[in-house]
C-alpha cells in the first residue's frame, strides 16, 4: 500500500529584524580596516551607509575625547561613599580662603575638559565638613571678569565632589540702606555681559534649564542664619546686575540701572550662576558690599583703592559668615528640597539618537548623572 504524501505546511515569514546600532557600525569599522562587510549587515550599510559612516565618527571623537582626557590629567568625578563628610565649595577671594581654623590643608591642581580653571584648589577641613576654595580670579588677583573660565571653574567644583556651593563677591550698591560693608543673600540676577561662554550645551546637546529662581533656597537659608549667629549686617534677597567690565559703570549706566529696582552691581556672578544651575549644583550668592557704584551724590566714584579698603575691611566677616554656615551644611539631604540637583531631567532636548558621544565624555561630571540613569 502506497504512503500518503505529507502535505507541504508553509512556514511563516519572518519580518526583517533591524540590526542594533552595533551591528550596524561594525561594517563601517570593517570598511575602515580595509574588508568588505559581508550578508544582511552588507546590504543595511548599503541601504543605510551615511548613519553607519556618521556613528563611526563619533565613536572615533569619542576615544579622542577619552584620550585627549587621560592625556591633560583631567580626574574622573568623585564619588562619595557612605559616611564621607559633604564637600561644600567656595568661590571668592583671599580674604575668604585664608581662614582661621581650617585643618588639613592642601592645594590641588585639577584640570577639565573646558580648560583650566582659575587657580588650584585648596581643600581643607573645618566642623565636620571639607571645604574647597577656588579663588575666581587666582590668586593675586590674575584673572580680569571678562577672562575668567567660568565653565571650568564650576565643572572643576562637581568634579572634586562639591554639591553645595557658595559665592562671594564684591559688588556695589544702588540702595542708600545697603552701605558699604553690608551683605546681600542675592537671589536674582540680570546679566549684561557679552564676553563670555555662558553653557555647557550647544551643538551635539542641547539643552535648556529654568534660570527662574537661580539660586538654592536651602543654602540662603544657612547663609542667612550664619549672618545673623555673627551679627553681621545681612539683607535676605536681591538682585544683582552683572556688567561685563572690567570697567566701572558711567553714571548713565549706573542711574539705569537703579531705576530698574537692581540691588547690587558685580562683574562675576554671571554666567557663573546659570552655569551652576546647568551642573545641578545648589548655588547660593553672597554679595559684599563696598562702594554706592557712581550715582550717589554724597559718595565719591567708585575706585580700586576704595573697593580694596572696604574688601579688607570685609574680609574677616566673609570667613566668619563662611564659617557659621558649614554646620547647617554639613548634614546634606539626599535631594534638594527645590530639585537643584535634579533640573536636567527635562532640559534636555536633543533627540538621543542625535546626541554627540563627544560631548556626552565632555559633560561627565556636569551632566554625568542623567546619562548613567
Amino acid at each position: 500500500m502506497a504512503k500518503a504524501k505529507k502535505k507541504a505546511v508553509k512556514k511563516p515569514v519572518k519580518a526583517p529584524v533591524k540590526p542594533t546600532v552595533k551591528q550596524a557600525a561594525r561594517p563601517a569599522a570593517k570598511a575602515s580596516k580595509g574588508k568588505a562587510p559581508k550578508g544582511k549587515v552588507r546590504r543595511i550599510v548599503e541601504h543605510e551607509g551615511a548613519s553607519a559612516a556618521a556613528m563611526g565618527v563619533a565613536r572615533a571623537a569619542a576615544r579622542s575625547v577619552r584620550g585627549a582626557a587621560k592625556a591633560a590629567g583631567i580626574p574622573k568625578p568623585h564619588v562619595a561613599r557612605a559616611g564621607d563628610p559633604v564637600r561644600i565649595g567656595v568661590l571668592g577671594g583671599s580674604g575668604i580662603y585664608d581662614m582661621a581654623g581650617l585643618k588639613n590643608t592642601k592645594w590641588r591642581k585639577v584640570s577639565t575638559p573646558w580648560g583650566d580653571p582659575s587657580d588650584e584648589l585648596l581643600f581643607g577641613s573645618l566642623d565636620g565638613a571639607e571645604l574647597v576654595f577656588l579663588p575666581r580670579h587666582g590668586r593675586g588677583h590674575v584673572h580680569s571678569p571678562s577672562e575668567v573660565n567660568y565653565r571650568a571653574n564650576i565643572d572643576a567644583l562637581k568634579r572634586v565632589g562639591c554639591h553645595d556651593v557658595i559665592s562671594v563677591s564684591a559688588c556695589g550698591s544702588f540702595k542708600e540702606h545697603l552701605a558699604p560693608g553690608t551683605f546681600v543673600i542675592v537671589d536674582q540676577f540680570i546679566d549684561r555681559t557679552f564676553m563670555r561662554q555662558k553653557s555647557f550645551f550647544g551643538t551635539g546637546l542641547v539643552a535648556h534649564v529654568s534660570a527662574a529662581h537661580p539660586v538654592c533656597h536651602r543654602l540662603g537659608d544657612a547663609l542667612e542664619a550664619a549672618a545673623k549667629d555673627a551679627g553681621i549686617t545681612v539683607q535676605r534677597g536681591g538682585t544683582y546686575l552683572c556688567m561685563e567690565g572690567p570697567q566701572f559703570s558711567t553714571q548713565a549706566e549706573s542711574f539705569l540701572y537703579k531705576s530698574w529696582g537692581c540691588d547690587v552691581i558685580g562683574m562675576t556672578n554671571a554666567p557663573e550662576a546659570k552655569l551652576a544651575r546647568e551642573a545641578e549644583l545648589c548655588y547660593a550668592s553672597v554679595a559684599m558690599v563696598t562702594d554706592y557704584d557712581c550715582w550717589h551724590p554724597d559718595h565719591d566714584h567708585v575706585d580700586v583703592a576704595a573697593v580694596i579698603r572696604v574688601l579688607l575691611d570685609n574680609a574677616e566677616k566673609g570667613q566668619t559668615l563662611v564659617a557659621r554656615a558649614v554646620p547647617h551644611l554639613r548634614h546634606r539631604p539626599a535631594h534638594c528640597p527645590q530639585g537643584c540637583d535634579r533640573v536636567l531631567d527635562s532640559a534636555l532636548i536633543t533627540a538621543p539618537e542625535k546626541r554627540d558621544p563627544a560631548v556626552i565624555r565632555k559633560l561627565d561630571a556636569v551632566a554625568g548623572r542623567v546619562f548613567k540613569a
